[in-house]
């Protein structure tokens, strides 16, 4: 069985996350200190070695000044 971290439909989300941060110029950084976390946080997740649950995917899209509920469909219909 493949890492739950690996798999390609949460690597989807990471890396939607990773291009909205991108288009925004917002750096990880400057996404980490919105979080109040270390920037290395943000390079986990970006790297797939920490695994983020729905209430950290809701904090990190709302700091990229994203619609959770937008980022989340735009990621399940990638995947359809």
């Amino acid at each position: 069985m493949s890492s739950p971290l690996h798999d390609a439909s949460y690597r989807a989300f990471v890396d939607h996350l990773t291009a909205v941060r991108g288009r925004a110029g917002v750096t990880q950084a400057e996404l980490a200190r919105r979080l109040a976390k270390p920037q290395s946080y943000i390079s986990k997740i970006e790297r797939y070695e920490r695994r983020i649950d729905p209430a950290e995917f809701r904090a990190i899209a709302m700091s990229l000044g994203t619609e959770p509920a937008d980022a989340f469909a735009a990621v399940i219909a990638t995947l359809k």
